[in-house]
């Protein structure tokens, strides 16, 4: 029953998940509550599904990485909520909702699951994995070319050598939205296909995925870009400095894409 536990906290912690992608359009704390309220449930069949896991077991849950990740997203999600019943910061959930759902949701991975029931649900499931990975590599080139074109411009106003060139672009202002706004877009799509990636790859390979350094690298990636929005968004980074990590997000999403070259075939053969 443990792993049932697990995955319905997994369940509800996803509710934080889809909070988190919302805010970043909207800014709106107006679903904090009953979001805050699902995550609290969640911690509590999370706690119930530890408890259940170490009777069954008789050990202490830090055998493997599965039971280690699962405790960490536990104490990262009791960590919040004690925070936030003292200081009512809500902004924290922005980047901790996604944390604790994908670690725990890692940690669900070690009990496995029936295989697929037809190769062509494999493949749709594959499908949407790529296409998704895919619009969020191409809105994160949108927000790469558009820091290459805002850090130019913002060093040529700089030495007030304004050439004509330059005139023809846009305001930094400007520039400094499209970056805002693809970096945004392209962080939900590629979220959404780190979760299809990481169900897709445990149903594929059972436990056997986490060791893949490919897949690891992905996640690295995926938390990179988190880190990236959760400092724009709590913090203020705007400007030359936002620029900077959409390029060097960019760098890991291109060495992320060389990595997975012929990985898997789409349509078994």
């Amino acid at each position: 029953m443990s792993v049932l536990w697990l995955r319905t906290a997994a369940a509800l912690y996803s509710c934080g998940l889809l909070y988190a992608l919302m805010y970043l359009f909207r800014k709106s704390t107006r679903l904090f509550t009953p979001v805050l309220i699902a995550f609290a449930a969640g911690a509590i069949f999370h706690l119930v599904s530890l408890v259940e896991l170490r009777v069954e077991t008789g050990h202490l849950l830090l055998n493997n990485f599965y039971e280690t990740s699962s405790i960490c997203a536990f104490l990262i999600a009791v960590l919040f909520l004690a925070a936030y019943s003292y200081y009512r910061v809500a902004i924290f959930g922005v980047c901790l909702f996604p944390v604790v759902f994908f670690m725990t949701l890692i940690g669900a991975t070690e009990f496995p699951v029936a295989h697929w029931s037809s190769p062509a649900i494999r493949s749709v499931w594959l499908i949407a994995h790529v296409s998704t990975v895919l619009l969020g590599y191409a809105a994160l080139v949108l927000s790469a070319v558009a820091s290459v074109y805002y850090l130019l411009q913002e060093r040529q106003l700089k030495r007030k050598n304004v050439t004509p060139s330059a005139n023809r672009l846009p305001p930094l202002a400007t520039l400094d939205r499209i970056i805002t706004q693809s970096m945004n877009l392209g962080f939900v799509f590629i979220t959404i296909g780190t979760v299809t990636g990481v169900v897709w790859a445990f149903i594929e390979s059972g436990t056997s995925w986490i060791g893949d350094w490919k897949i690891a690298f992905f996640l690295f990636t995926w938390a990179f870009y988190l880190a990236m929005i959760f400092l724009r968004v709590s913090a203020g980074w705007r400007g030359r400095r936002i620029a900077w990590l959409a390029v060097s997000v960019l760098g890991c999403s291109i060495i992320t894409w060389a990595t997975h070259e012929g990985l898997r075939t789409i349509w078994p053969g």
